[in-house]
């Protein structure tokens, strides 16, 4: 059985209108888990993977080589579409065209692009955030919606202007994002309904929030969303911090005890850990290769 090419099944979303919460994940585990759970896309945390990779804060020292390829290695293994962050496009006009071309190659179904200075920074942080001119992140969206080969790739548009220039500021760049041809816009900042719905009024077009794990973004519920026209809701924050917290209570208990008693019931076993992984249908697959085993039923599963 075909599987349905993400890029399409993006699309529909983004056509459909309603809203769909999307976790952010940062390696084939967790963007496999999210799949598990039924969701119908996932996302991918830019600070996330700088911090699984790296070791380091997103503070614009992943680049883009290193960002694609592990974009490309966790999209290959889903059946289910992946919007990935692509930071600034990591440079001007014929950086931004190289970079979706190869977000596209990788397999990725839509990148969201965003105006700070290079190098970027974690939009969250406290500080204020120095952004471009909105012309240069005008040209740059441009290039960005022409370097496309599939019309259904996505373009995300994302301002952070909001931090050093206001509310008003923010919507009018996503506004211009959106005529230079993006599919959608996303303004760090905008976290109480009120806010959302004047971007919303501003921008007139799909609308995509960043809800972090704590007030005021957990607090907006999915008719809060709905109203201000948000088409996706990305979870940035889930993954990075569920793990931060298992990984410390389960590596302190072992230093402290010398096993992991303490927290083992909170532990997955090893087979639900190889479940997340489908390890059994690797293994049918390799029996069938090997002539041990019949083929599967069509629309059974795996890696087939």
């Amino acid at each position: 059985m075909s599987l349905p090419d993400p890029r399409a099944a993006l699309s529909a979303l983004l056509a459909a209108g309603r809203l769909v919460r999307l976790p952010c994940a940062y390696d084939g585990l967790s963007a496999r888990i999210a799949q598990q759970c039924g969701f119908p896309a996932v996302a991918f945390s830019g600070n996330a993977v700088s911090a699984s990779l790296l070791g380091l804060p997103d503070v614009g020292v992943l680049g883009a080589s290193d960002n694609i390829a592990h974009a490309g290695r966790i999209a290959r293994g889903l059946d289910i579409p992946m919007i990935c962050d692509a930071d600034t496009g990591y440079g001007g006009v014929m950086n931004v065209t190289h970079t979706v071309r190869e977000f596209e190659a990788a397999g990725v179904a839509g990148i969201h692009l965003e105006d700070q200075v290079t190098p970027k920074r974690c939009g969250l942080l406290p500080q204020g955030i120095p952004v471009v001119g909105m012309d240069e992140q005008v040209r740059k969206i441009r290039a960005a919606v022409q370097a496309r080969r599939d019309p259904r790739f996505l373009i995300i548009a994302r301002t952070d202007a909001k931090s050093m220039h206001g509310l008003e500021a923010a919507a009018r760049r996503a506004r211009a994002y959106v005529e230079a041809g993006a599919d959608a816009a996303l303004v760090m900042g905008a976290n109480t309904p009120a806010e959302l719905r004047h971007v919303a009024d501003v921008v007139r077009a799909p609308l995509v929030a960043v809800i972090q794990e704590s007030p005021p973004t957990s607090a907006l519920t999915d008719a809060d969303l709905e109203a201000a026209g948000c088409v996706f809701a990305l979870h940035a924050g889930a993954a990075r911090y569920a793990v931060t917290r298992a990984l410390r209570e389960a590596f302190a208990a072992l230093r402290r005890d010398g096993h992991t008693g303490a927290v083992r019931e909170r532990m997955a076993s090893f087979e639900e850990y190889n479940a997340a992984l489908g390890l059994e249908a690797w293994l049918e697959l390799e029996s069938r290769l090997l002539g041990d085993a019949p083929a599967p039923r069509e629309g059974a599963g795996g890696p087939a």
